[in-house]
C-alpha cells in the first residue's frame, strides 16, 4: 500500500497488544516513516506516543483530552462518532479530525451503530468546525458521494484490500484508489 502512494495508514488491533503486536506496529511504524506516510495507531495513546505515532480512539476509549496528556500535540489526534451529539461533543475536544459514522452498512465492526447516510453527513458537515472524515461501509463506488456530501476524507478498510493478497494486488488497488480520488 505503501509503495502505491497511500499516504496514511492505521494499525487497528483489538485484541491483547502483546510485545509480538508491538513489534510489528514498530515495524509499520518505520515503514510509513521511510514512505513519508502518517501513521495511526487505533485506541491506544500510550503506543502511539511510543510509536511516535498519530492515534484514533472511539466513543469508549480514553477521551481526547485524557489522551493528549500522554501524546504530544505535534501528533495528530482523531475521534469516532457516531450522531450529533457525538459530533457536537467532539468538536469541544482537542483533536485534529473528527470521523463520522457509519456512514453505510459496515462488516468490520460485529456491533455497529446504526448508518448515518448520505443526508445525515451532508447536515452535519455544517456542524463539525474540524475536518471530517467519513467511516464505514466506504468503497469505491461509494467514496466520491460521501465526499460530494461534505466529508473531506474517508477511511476505508476492507475495499482496500483485494481478493489476493500479493505485494502488486494491494499496490494496484492503493494507486487505483488514488485515482479515484483525484477526480
Amino acid at each position: 500500500m505503501l509503495e502505491g502512494g497511500a499516504r496514511m495508514l492505521q494499525f487497528r488491533h483489538k485484541g491483547h497488544f502483546s510485545r509480538a503486536v508491538f513489534t510489528e506496529a514498530a515495524r509499520m511504524a518505520q515503514m510509513c516513516l521511510a514512505a513519508g506516510a502518517l501513521f495511526v495507531v487505533n485506541d491506544r495513546a500510550d503506543i502511539a506516543a511510543l510509536l511516535d505515532a498519530a492515534l484514533h480512539v472511539g466513543q469508549d476509549d480514553l477521551l481526547p483530552r485524557d489522551a493528549r496528556k500522554v501524546l504530544p500535540a505535534r501528533l495528530g489526534l482523531g475521534l469516532s462518532t457516531h450522531n450529533e451529539a457525538q459530533l457536537r461533543e467532539a468538536c469541544e475536544e482537542p483533536v485534529d479530525y473528527v470521523a463520522l459514522g457509519p456512514i453505510f452498512a459496515t462488516h468490520s465492526k460485529d456491533n455497529p451503530d446504526p448508518v448515518v447516510g448520505l443526508k445525515e453527513l451532508q447536515r452535519l458537515r455544517a456542524i463539525a468546525n474540524k475536518p471530517l472524515v467519513a467511516i464505514g461501509g466506504i468503497t469505491r463506488e461509494r467514496a466520491l458521494a460521501a465526499l460530494h456530501a461534505g466529508a473531506d476524507a474517508v477511511a476505508v478498510i476492507r475495499d482496500l484490500i483485494p481478493e489476493q493478497h500479493t505485494k502488486r494486488a494491494l499496490r494496484a488497488r492503493t494507486e487505483e484508489w488514488l485515482q479515484l480520488l483525484k477526480t
